[in-house]
């Protein structure tokens, strides 16, 4: 669960990396700059990568992961962050964890209790409560249509975390990450390289935050949380991205000039508590519903 928490953190303040990023450079190779940096890491800890065993068909499994989350994934991502602001980006992640559980209910066959549900139906509330609260940004020239390609993104979330609860009995945090990483890198280079023109300057802005993007969230978010998603039933795991919007927030205030009102405060408090609902449990009991 502290995995879970740091690894929503630093989600969050992806989103205000990223507009700092897009604003400097061309999003293609901000993406690709991240998971060529990330592939770099694993490649340099690669003794260290746990356990892998690779059964028959598992390539089709793999693949699809890595279609999801970062293929896809990034792609809406960017076209998101270029047409609404940090904040409602981050609001739209509040639908993962109801989208998860269903998922996860059909296909992993994970029990879903009252407590859980009513948990997120609070966080989700106060998620789309933070969003009504907030004021037009001025850099959302497109908010319908940005929180429209975020919500496709969340849905490519939603197929990532149901494959990576499904593989992670046989592949270790650390090989699915890096494997995010290399694919990453393949797909997004040349996608770069055919939309967008090679960046001939680059300011320290920018080079910082594809560091910060590529070595604290390529690597390390997703690090954390792979490795919480193998430990805790994906509809439980999937129930932390509720704080995602909350801390987005907070460091778009703090980074961004955005302040936060009393009524976003209140939905905030209300985000948590759904978090902390959702993860309620009366007696101790042992993940259900990985698939054999």
């Amino acid at each position: 669960m502290v995995c879970l928490v740091i690894a929503m953190a630093l989600w969050g303040s992806s989103f205000i990396a990223l507009k700092f990023a897009f604003s400097e450079l061309p999003p293609m190779w901000v993406i690709f700059g991240r998971m060529a940096l990330g592939s770099l890491v694993f490649l340099l800890a690669w003794r260290w990568r746990g356990r892998l065993r690779y059964l028959r068909g598992d390539w089709k499994y793999l693949l699809g992961l890595a279609v999801c989350e970062p293929c896809l994934y990034f792609i809406f991502e960017a076209l998101a962050l270029q047409r609404t602001s940090a904040a409602q980006a981050g609001m739209i992640t509040a639908l993962l964890p109801l989208l998860v559980a269903i998922g996860a209910y059909l296909f992993l066959r994970e029990r879903i209790t009252r407590t859980t549900l009513a948990g997120f139906g609070l966080a989700v509330i106060g998620a789309v409560w933070l969003s009504l609260a907030g004021e037009a940004d001025e850099s959302a020239p497109a908010p319908m249509l940005g929180n429209f390609y975020e919500f496709l993104a969340i849905l490519c979330a939603m197929g990532y975390t149901l494959l990576l609860k499904f593989l992670s009995e046989r592949y270790s945090a650390f090989i699915l990450t890096a494997m995010q990483a290399f694919i990453g890198s393949l797909f997004f280079l040349p996608l770069a390289l055919m939309t967008e023109p090679v960046p001939q300057a680059f300011s320290a802005l920018g080079v910082g935050s594809v560091l910060y993007l590529g070595l604290l969230v390529t690597v390390g978010a997703y690090g954390l949380y792979n490795f919480g998603v193998s430990r805790l039933p994906a509809s439980q795991a999937s129930g932390f991205t509720n704080l995602i919007p909350v801390f987005t927030l907070v460091f778009a205030a703090i980074f961004l000039g955005e302040r936060l009102n009393t009524l976003q405060y209140a939905a905030a408090a209300l985000v948590f508590i759904g978090v902390v609902l959702s993860q309620w449990r009366s007696t101790a009991r042992a993940p259900a519903g990985i698939l054999d």
